[in-house]
């Protein structure tokens, strides 16, 4: 069984401020959880250009997360098992993401990403056909909702209040309940998450657990993004790059390993 689940994220930001708070917390996150033998080595990061997406920045990474596999994963499987290849094409505002494991050659989780200016009510965007709107699941996750679980946990959480949260540097905040309706500016990331673990037995637990660990990633990640607003903002898409460059140095001398880095 393939799962398919669109998450939309509203965020208090511009889509252009959105790229640069996204690429802010990609690399303040990836710098945090890589530690000793986990975490991210970037194998490569260089601008592409193809006839699907146009121009971007494309990027080769291993995550290392062992540590977060499910106990009844590892009843079976090695430790390498949770060792993910993810190939990424960002061409913002569209963005595609495809993560692979080797142990598990079957497996395959696709992340679409479409950025928009407006509160996550646009509906098909991703253009998706009759039978795979009836196959998608749609769930809008608020940034400023308190609720946790199993994967909150695993994945880390940090532990702001948005109901009292502003900005010292845009004054933007706190985030009250029901927020995303009246807040200027705004802009929502679409992101179709498609799971494909075609394996008798555990395939169908797998698919599950991976995507509300998707869940809890993106929940948390943009969370992120917002609360460190006033380390990100007025940073363009260029000093970006510069400080991804050494952020990439830091994190593969970390595993004694180089990447191939290109602006």
């Amino acid at each position: 069984m393939v799962l398919m689940k669109e998450f939309r994220v509203v965020m208090p930001l511009t889509l252009e401020e959105y790229q640069i708070a996204q690429m802010y917390m990609v690399m303040k996150m990836q710098q945090e959880n890589t530690a000793g033998t986990e975490g991210v080595e970037v194998l490569e990061n260089r601008p592409f250009e193809d006839d699907e997406f146009g121009k971007g920045q494309y990027t080769l990474k291993l995550y290392r997360l062992q540590s977060k596999a499910p106990l009844w994963l590892t009843t079976f499987a090695p430790a390498d098992a949770l060792v993910m290849q993810e190939e990424a094409w960002n061409s913002y505002p569209r963005c595609k993401s495809v993560i692979q494991c080797p142990y598990f050659t079957k497996f395959r989780l696709t992340i679409e990403t479409i950025h928009k200016a407006d509160n996550g009510q646009s509906e098909n965007v991703h253009g998706l056909s009759k039978n795979e709107l009836a196959a998608r699941e749609v769930e809008v996750l608020d940034i400023a909702s308190t609720a946790s679980d199993y994967w909150s946990y695993i994945i880390g959480r940090n532990n702001i209040d948005f109901s009292t949260f502003q900005s010292a540097r845009t004054g933007r905040g706190p985030l009250l309940e029901g927020w995303q309706n009246s807040c200027d500016p705004v802009m929502t990331a679409y992101k179709l998450v498609t799971i494909d673990a075609p394996y008798w037995g555990f395939g169908s637990r797998l698919e599950q657990a991976l995507m509300a660990g998707e869940r809890a990633l993106f929940l948390e990640s943009h969370r992120n993004s917002f609360a460190w607003i006033d380390e990100w903002f007025g940073l363009t898409v260029e000093v970006m790059r510069e400080l991804e460059q050494q952020s990439d140095t830091s994190l593969n001398e970390k595993f004694g390993r180089q990447c191939l880095v290109e602006s």
